[in-house]
């Protein structure tokens, strides 16, 4: 038989069933504005019904509601879906934070730029070029030598300097996963302990998805829940958390990158001293853009290494306008300039004279950049500069060419670099930075009366010449270098095409090649490759624009790929005021129903114990 009281605790089941769901709603609204928070709900559930005899046999009594559990809600797929994404708009945003950084050192947009310099420098060489005899022109050609390679000195300094920022930033991001990777440990440890007596632990479960929230934009990370409730995350295949225990990342010592002039590190995991390599994420951006900027070091350094060898190569071919005695000698060859091959050049010891035979003035075979007594010469397989220092200098071997074209044969003289007697040769190989730090002006030019030695003049031929062996004027029917004559700009013309003009269209293929460099071979190449060094450069600097601008979209698209995967886990975890509003008027209502209903049933049971039995009192 039912019991008298039954009914009084199915509808205190009620009552405590709606006050716990109101309490979870005031948790809910409470919580709204909480980062990482997740709506909670009261799982509800009927108690089993009880069985009671009946007229026609048992029946079932029902015994009110119980709450089975208290969960969030969460996705479990949108949580992963924005775990990689995010990764993805953590990278794209540091590289586009990178390619800001880097269009800002490389500004043409301003007047103390590159672009502005090479511009100058053009200019200076073209106005010598018609009034090579003129001193405050060749000062003007020295001072915007000088700026050009303050330039690219300050450009590369910066790019240095960005690299070590970088390195830095990637210090404190390391220090801020292995906060992360801590923290998710004890709530690890936390939760375990929490949920082994019965519940889940709610709260302390959000904020540990928040913490892999904020560990997925530094890494790729990939999140396994074992049957205790405890996260792996494991990120390209390192477990940098499992369950209680966890692995710390630390930068390597410092490693000297001579080539770029800066110190390389590595992130190890501390334990095993193992290289970690991130697939995603800000990490693996910063070490990607520690490449970039490498890169663009090396763009420098063939700027840098065009101008020691192939430009100081055409300025050698010059003459200057000083009065120091000229140290060229007569050469003789055994080709012509279209011969397949080249032969060799005997330097017949003679100095070159003027046509009158009296000794020629003006130094030839000086550097414009670089130091005075090195060749510099561009190593193609190894993408380095070869610095070879001549202990006792050299001099310049002059011989005359012929060439024939439309029928007619002309004649022409270039000289080519002879180590003086007594000369050895030091070599020595120049990567990246160094090639960067030795484009500085030749200490000739900067010097008193500097500027004459800067070669606009070239080597030209003369018909009454010099008995080369006895150098008496005499007329041999035969075509001999000469000087010309210190108004003659030629030179200047042939160094200025190298600014705006590919080597196809240029002279200075034939000369570069052959004539210059201790008699290079034909298969030797610009650093630059055949271009220009202004082309090379708005080259390079089209390439960053275009980079910077592909960054910017992708950053926009990712962006706009996260936000739908936000809105779609706002959809299931967030908290809805009208749908919360909603939930706590139905729930009062539920528990003021359970009362009133608990009243009324008390007043039946007071009736019943207080007034029956009365009669006959």
């Amino acid at each position: 038989m039912r019991s008298t009281f039954a009914g009084l605790n199915t509808l205190v089941r009620g009552i405590n069933a709606n006050q716990l769901s109101e309490n979870t709603v005031g948790h809910n609204i409470s919580n709204a504005n909480t980062e990482g928070y997740s709506r909670q709900s009261v799982n509800l559930a009927a108690v089993d019904a009880r069985k009671e005899a009946s007229l026609y046999g048992n029946v079932l009594v029902g015994q009110g509601v119980d709450s089975t559990s208290l969960t969030r809600a969460r996705d479990v797929y949108a949580d992963r879906q924005y775990w990689s994404e995010n990764s993805t708009s953590a990278y794209y945003t540091s590289r586009q934070k990178e390619y800001d950084k880097i269009e800002s050192i490389f500004n043409d947009t301003t007047l103390e730029n590159i672009q502005n310099s090479i511009q100058d420098f053009y200019k200076a060489w073209s106005s010598l070029s018609a009034n090579a005899s003129d001193s405050s022109t060749r000062i003007t050609v020295v001072e915007k030598g000088k700026v050009f390679a303050d330039r690219i000195h300050t450009a590369a300094q910066k790019m240095q300097e960005q690299i070590d920022a970088n390195y830095k930033d990637m210090e404190l991001n390391i220090t801020r996963i292995n906060d992360y990777t801590d923290q998710i440990v004890q709530l690890n440890k936390s939760i375990m302990s929490t949920e082994a007596t019965g519940g889940m632990a709610n709260d302390l479960r959000d904020q540990r998805d928040l913490l892999i929230d904020k560990l997925s934009s530094f890494v790729n990370v990939n999140i396994y829940e074992d049957s205790n409730g405890m996260y792996s995350v494991v990120s390209n295949g390192v477990s940098l958390v499992n369950g209680v225990n966890k692995l710390t990342l630390e930068l390597s010592d410092p490693i000297a990158n001579d080539t770029y002039g800066i110190n390389d590190y590595t992130v190890l995991l501390k334990e095993s001293g193992i290289a970690y390599q991130p697939t995603n994420g800000t990490l693996k951006a910063q070490m990607d853009q520690i490449e970039e900027d490498k890169a663009y070091i090396d763009y420098l350094a063939k700027m840098s290494a065009f101008m020691l060898t192939t430009f100081n190569h055409q300025h050698q071919q010059g003459i200057g306008i000083d009065s120091a005695a000229c140290t060229a000698t007569y050469g003789t060859e055994d080709f012509d300039d279209t011969s397949p091959t080249y032969g060799e050049i005997t330097d017949s010891g003679n100095k070159v004279v003027t046509a009158a035979g009296t000794d020629l003035t003006g130094t030839s075979g000086v550097n414009f950049y670089g130091a005075a007594d090195v060749i510099y010469t561009w190593d193609e397989a190894t993408q380095t500069v070869t610095a070879t220092k001549y202990s006792a200098g050299w001099h310049m071997v002059v011989s005359t060419y012929e060439k024939e074209e439309a029928g007619l044969i002309n004649y022409y003289s270039k000289a080519t670099v002879k180590e003086n007697t007594g000369s050895t040769q030091t070599a020595e190989t120049l990567k990246a930075i160094d090639i960067i730090k030795a484009l500085e002006l030749n200490a000739q030019l900067t010097a008193e009366n500097g500027q004459n030695l800067v070669a606009a003049r070239t080597w030209g031929t003369t018909t009454t010449s010099v008995d080369p062996t006895t150098h008496v004027a005499t007329d041999l029917g035969t075509h001999v270098a000469e000087a010309n004559g210190s108004g003659d700009g030629t030179n200047a013309v042939d160094l200025s095409t190298l600014f705006n003009m590919n080597q196809e269209n240029t002279q200075i293929d034939f000369i570069a090649k052959q004539f210059t460099g201790n008699q290079q071979t034909g298969t030797d190449r610009r650093s630059m490759g055949t271009i220009s060094l202004e082309a090379y450069y708005n080259q390079r600097m089209t390439a960053l624009g275009s980079d910077a601008e592909t960054m910017d979209s992708k950053v926009k698209a990712q962006n706009e790929v996260l936000v739908q995967v936000e809105e779609w886990r706002e959809s299931v975890s967030g908290v809805n005021w009208n749908e919360e509003l909603t939930n706590m008027i139905m729930f009062q209502q539920g528990y003021s129903a359970c009362s009133r209903c608990l009243t009324t049933m008390d007043e039946m049971l007071d009736k019943l114990i207080n007034g029956t039995g009365t009669v006959g009192r």
